[in-house]
């Protein structure tokens, strides 16, 4: 048909975060429940009176008629997911600190604020179930970062893409988790950790789709390409003379 484009090749950052994925062998830390001497913050040399080990679930007197069993691998299940968000928020904060660029400075800065808001907002919806079910939601930011399931990327500044396609990656692998534990949750009729993280799913795929429509082919800035990559380089786009005042 007239005008219509033949299909391009994805982005190289979506074919990277696509390819990152298929290697994601996401699981959870079920077997990592009360004080671990490996993990930080998990001593016991302190003069605080002590009430409860970190990831347990009380035995008795949680308020919510679920099997200590079933509260058990939920609480631990959910705290996975606080501590990769806690991670999440992390790196968002960064990228929104360190935006720059003409699509990037006023609208991306604005849309990453978005996505901290929203990241603060489900780690306290899931730190709240898990204090609900009886357990103890894992505060120490090392211990988070251990127990995670995405790792935060590595120190330094590089490009928005780079940022944004890190992100991207992060969504779609806690979308992946939160699938795997809504439908452990039917099926162990934890219909309240169900709602909380079906809630959050949601929401995540919306900031998923945010971050993969930035990093799609279009742009307004195409026709600007000439002066940025062409030889002659008219737009400047070179070092700063050592004297500038904008070095």
């Amino acid at each position: 048909m007239e005008g219509i484009q033949p299909a391009t090749s994805p982005p190289q950052e979506i074919t990277t975060t696509v390819s990152n994925l298929s290697n994601f062998q996401g699981t959870f830390n079920t077997d990592k429940a009360g004080f671990n001497e490996r993990l930080p913050g998990h001593r016991t040399d302190h003069t605080m009176i002590f009430r409860q080990q970190p990831r347990t679930v009380k035995q008795v007197g949680a308020g919510i008629g679920l099997p200590y069993e079933t509260r058990l691998e939920m609480a631990l299940m959910l705290d996975d997911h606080l501590c990769s968000l806690s991670v999440a928020l992390h790196q968002y904060n960064k990228h929104h600190w360190l935006t720059e660029g003409a699509e990037s400075f006023i609208s991306l800065h604005h849309l990453l604020d978005e996505h901290r808001d929203k990241t603060e907002k489900h780690i306290d919806m899931i730190g709240e179930r898990i204090a609900r079910l009886g357990g103890v939601p894992t505060a120490h930011p090392e211990t988070q970062h251990q127990l995670a399931y995405i790792k935060h990327e590595v120190e330094g500044r590089y490009t928005m893409r780079d940022f944004i396609r890190n992100d991207l990656e992060h969504e779609l692998k806690i979308q992946e988790m939160l699938r795997k534990q809504i439908k452990r949750a039917h099926e162990l009729q934890d219909f309240g950790t169900v709602e909380v993280l079906e809630e959050v799913l949601l929401d995540r795929e919306d900031l998923g789709y945010h971050l993969y429509s930035v990093l799609e082919d279009d742009t307004l800035t195409r026709g600007m390409q000439h002066l940025l990559h062409e030889k002659g380089n008219i737009s400047g786009d070179q070092q700063f003379p050592p004297a500038s005042k904008l070095q």
